[in-house]
Order: structure tokens, then C-alpha cells, then sequence
């Protein structure tokens, strides 16, 4: 009957949105992403991600961290994924670079890796490594675990690429 309450609520899904995460108006939100640049002695923590079709940068070197889950700061999402990936906690972690470009915000943060590489445990990932810039430089970083080089994934051209320019 009219102006009665009714319990039943019909919700529909944006058009044109795919696994894009949108606003209610349909328009495509920016994905919110953290990602750690830890060194120790020079060297900067690298994570080979997995050869799996439909993720980002498959096969390719990048850094640890990733997607915020929603109310999340940048490095409370940082801090967790450190956790999920290498059960790393990090006693520092500093904002060094924002980025935005390609539909995704990143959030670079620096911070020292306070042990040995053999102590962290690879949770997510083919490979992780201890980098020198020089060799990031290359492009291409060897894999010890798939005796093979493997690019840099874009993200991570970008950051060689804002070092260059600080240098």
C-alpha cells in the first residue's frame, strides 16, 4: 500500500564497471595501493611476483605491499600486507612519493630492513632479493630461485626513474 515501509531494497551494480571498483554514480574510482622501499645496507627488498595471468605486472620485480581495504590509511594497508607477504614487521616507515596515474594511487614508503634476508619468510611472491640501484638500473633483476633475469614491473621503473632524477 502506498506509504507503507518496505523491507525489500533492489541495488544495482554501475554499468560499465567490470572489476573496477566505482562510486555510486557509475564513475570509476582511483585503487589505493602502498608499497614499501626497505633497505638494508645499500640495498633495496624486491619481491618477484607470481606468473599469474590477471595481476598486475605477472613474473615481474617489484615491492612488497599492496591494495588498502577500505578504512585503511596507506601505512596501516602497508603494514599489513608487510605481514602477509614476508611476516615482516616494520619498526619505521616513512612517505616518500605519492603517485597517481593509470586509475591507481600509489603510496611509496621508506623505511630500513632491520634483518638479515634469510629471516623473513616468503609468503607471497616467486623470489625476493636485495638490490643495488646500479643493477635496478639494468632494468632486469636475477632470480636466484628460477636462475633466470625478470623485469622490473612498471611501478617499479618509476621509482628507478625518480632516484635518477634525485641523483
Amino acid at each position: 500500500m502506498p506509504g507503507e515501509w518496505s523491507t525489500e531494497v533492489s541495488i544495482q551494480k554501475p554499468q560499465g564497471c567490470g572489476m573496477v571498483a566505482c562510486d555510486w554514480s557509475g564513475e570509476p574510482m582511483a585503487v589505493e595501493v602502498a608499497l614499501a622501499l626497505l633497505e638494508r645496507d645499500g640495498l633495496w627488498l624486491l619481491q618477484l611476483r607470481d606468473d599469474i595471468e590477471g595481476i598486475v605486472a605477472p613474473g615481474c620485480w617489484g615491492l612488497f605491499g599492496g591494495h588498502l581495504e577500505p578504512g585503511e590509511s596507506p601505512e596501516e594497508g602497508l603494514r599489513r600486507e608487510l605481514q602477509e607477504e614476508i611476516a615482516y614487521t616494520a619498526a619505521s616507515l616513512q612517505p616518500w612519493w605519492r603517485l597517481e596515474n593509470d586509475g591507481r594511487v600509489r603510496h611509496f614508503f621508506r623505511g630500513p630492513l632491520n634483518c638479515p634476508l634469510g629471516d623473513l619468510r616468503l609468503l607471497e611472491g616467486q623470489d625476493m632479493a636485495l638490490v643495488s640501484l646500479k643493477e635496478l638500473g639494468t632494468g632486469q633483476v636475477w632470480s636466484g630461485k628460477l636462475r633466470q633475469h625478470r623485469p622490473l614491473a612498471p611501478s617499479l621503473q618509476q621509482i628507478v626513474a625518480r632516484f635518477e632524477s634525485l641523483a
